[in-house]
């Protein structure tokens, strides 16, 4: 497998340091690092994005999170590993990920759900995450991104805004 491109943003001048200040956002608005690690992974599951999918479940096992939830994010609703509040906040990504599966795409049970965990800057703050991979995913996806060993030297650095995703 070979990508059909240099990552775009590689090529376009600035957008690297866009996505990445996007993210580091993100992770300023108060949210657990676990809950923002599962719902770049989540998202990076149903986007099909290898590269994302890599590196947010090594992230989470650097986070020190046991295997059993690593391996079964993509099954959250079956099994007991998540709280309520990670729950609301895999269900709000996997609806803003999916936004044209349904004519209410973010249905108000799901929203209300979230609000009962999460205030408004960790919401905004997991909005904006959601926003975020669902951006990178799309550009590794689209343009055939390749994982490997280079994640190694990204899931090393203690800077989250020098990490692509």
């Amino acid at each position: 497998m070979q990508p059909r491109m240099t990552n775009p943003v590689m090529i376009v001048p600035g957008a690297m340091e866009a996505l990445q200040k996007l993210g580091a956002l993100a992770r300023n608005a108060g949210l657990p690092e676990t809950t923002l690690y599962l719902v770049e992974t989540r998202a990076s599951q149903i986007n099909g994005c290898s590269v994302c999918l890599d590196m947010h479940s090594r992230e989470l096992q650097a986070a020190g999170e046991p295997d059993e939830r690593v391996f079964m994010v993509g099954a959250w609703r079956e099994a007991p590993y998540f709280s309520d509040a990670e729950r609301a906040a895999l269900a709000l990504t996997e609806a803003v990920t999916r936004l044209a599966d349904h004519a209410d795409a973010v249905t108000d049970e799901v929203w209300d759900q979230v609000t009962r965990h999460y205030d408004e800057s960790q919401l905004a703050g997991l909005v904006i995450a959601i926003a975020g991979i669902n951006a990178w995913n799309r550009i590794n996806a689209t343009t055939r991104q390749i994982t490997g060993e280079w994640i190694d030297q990204w899931i090393a650095r203690p800077e989250p805004a020098g990490r692509p995703a």
